[in-house]
Formats: C-alpha cells, structure tokens, sequence
C-alpha cells in the first residue's frame, strides 16, 4: 500500500524564509501549497518550483478567509522590515491579528498541525540580555513599530488561547534577524530545519547569540565589498532596540539546534548572490526578515 502525500499549506510562502522552506518540504516529498500577496514576497523566489508537479502557487492575503483541504499549516505571512511593516502599518497589524484567526480557524476545521512564524520583536527593547523565551519583553503598544510588534505578540496570544482552548496542535518560532542569499538554498535550511522541529505548547527561539553592532557589520561589509561608501550615523528610530540577543539554550537543549554558519561566510554568500541580482539591473527587493 502506498503511503499517503502530506499536504502543506505554507503562507508567505514565496518570501525568504517562506521560499526556503517549500524547497525543503517539496524536496520531502510534500505536496506544498505557497499562499502570498507578493507584497514583499517575490516571485522569482519560488519560481524555480513551480515546475513542480508537488509544488502549487496561489495569491492570496490571509486577511481573507482561505478554503482549502491541508494536514499541516506554517503561517509565515507578514512583512518582516521596518520599511515594509511601517508603509502600511493598520494592514500589517491585522496580518497578523486576523490572518492569525483564519489560519487558526481553518487549522480547527481540519484538525490540521499549525505553526507560526513569530519574532524577535515581541521582546521589543529589551530590558534583559540575552533574551530566554521566559522573557515578556519591553514593548511599546503605541509607537511606530507596533504594529509588528503588537501584531506578533497577539498572533501568539491567539495561538496559545487555540492550544489551551481547543487542543490545536501549535508550534510557535521566535526568530531573530536572518540573512543570506536566495540562490544557496542551504543558507536558509538552517531555519527550515528549525520551523520543522519546533517544539509544540511553548515558544522556542532562534538565532545566533554572537553579537555584532550595527557599526561593526556595515564596516564588515564596506571591507568586504571595497566600497567607497561613507557611513553616516544619525539618531536611532523610535523604539528602536538598542541591543539584542537570543538564548539559544532551549534550541540547544531539546532540538540540538544551534547556528553552522559564521558572519563573513554568509555575508560572502549574500554578496556574491547581490552581485549577480545587481548585474540583471533594476527591479532588487531586500530580502531580510526578523
């Protein structure tokens, strides 16, 4: 008898992190559902799958209700810079928020494993460092970068009240800043790896607990590019995080997770992979989330 494909349903899908891990889930032998908006995501980041007969792409916003038939949901729907989640910040609040609620719901209907794609940002500026998972965060509910931060703190919220409410089977990522390059799809397994193993009933957090200043990094990059670009310093945003850091412990401790790749090895990568989307001319996205 022929084992059953598992069917996944992957939101924000065709963003960095996103695109990463439909390659992993497809590669698996998963049948993979992408959902974005293209918002931030990018096209070309999937585009290379949709030759796939496993492999399906749909634009969709998860602010609206989806009807479809899944085993699995990773919602990772939501724009992760502050240049994006800040262009329109009432929509990248009920991303989170009410694309939270339907994803959940759909989750409920179809007694589907669900997880969620959270953040660093939930411990906003943070008054203790290294940040465990225990930590509640320093967060301002009224400033700029709320909308995020707030939104990501609710999604959780809302993902606990359906684990303890429901007994919905929920997994929840705190991921710290990521980079790297979209054309070396192991750059951005160490995530997937890490979404697929995430604990269920607690937040786990990943990152790399090396720290690197702002400062230190662009003159990292300068160096490493030969750029002739000046650095110009100028006041920190509104409550913008003087200094972070994440605790791995838990990821060491029951997922044996911690980061392979060091800082100037995957700068070279992400500038090697800059120097050819740079070459083709205009129409570069910035790839990052946090």
């Amino acid at each position: 008898m022929s084992s059953v494909r598992k069917r996944v349903l992957i939101t924000g899908g065709a963003g960095f992190l996103g695109s990463h891990l439909c390659e992993r889930l497809v590669a698996q032998g998963t049948d993979v559902l992408c959902v974005d908006n293209y918002f931030t995501g990018r096209k070309d980041n999937v585009a290379h799958l949709l030759g796939l007969p496993h492999f399906e792409a749909m634009r969709h916003d998860i602010t609206h209700s989806l009807f479809v038939e899944v085993d699995e949901i990773y919602n990772l729907a939501c724009p992760a810079s502050p240049i994006h989640y800040q262009f329109d910040p009432v929509q990248t609040t009920k991303t989170s928020v009410i694309g939270a609620i339907n994803m959940l719901g759909l989750a409920k209907r179809l007694k589907a494993k669900i997880f969620q794609a959270s953040t660093s940002e939930v411990y906003g500026d943070p008054t203790l460092h290294p940040q465990p998972e225990v930590y509640r965060g320093n967060v301002n509910p009224i400033g700029p970068r709320a909308c995020y931060d707030e939104g990501k703190r609710c999604a959780e919220t809302l993902f606990f009240d359906y684990f303890r409410q429901h007994s919905l089977k929920i997994k929840v990522a705190r991921i710290f800043n990521t980079f790297g390059p979209r054309m070396h799809p192991n750059d951005g397994r160490v995530v997937s790896n890490f979404i697929v193993q995430a604990l269920q009933g607690a937040p786990i957090t990943l990152g790399n607990p090396v720290e690197t200043s702002v400062a230190e990094l662009a003159d990292i990059i300068i160096a490493m590019t030969g750029s002739r670009s000046k650095i110009t310093r100028r006041p920190l945003p509104i409550d913008d995080p003087i200094q972070r850091c994440p605790d791995i412990t838990e990821a060491k401790t029951i997922l044996e997770w911690q980061p392979k790749t060091d800082l100037k090895t995957g700068l070279s990568r992400t500038i090697e992979y800059f120097d050819k989307l740079l070459a083709k001319g205009p129409g570069l996205e910035h790839e990052a989330t946090a």
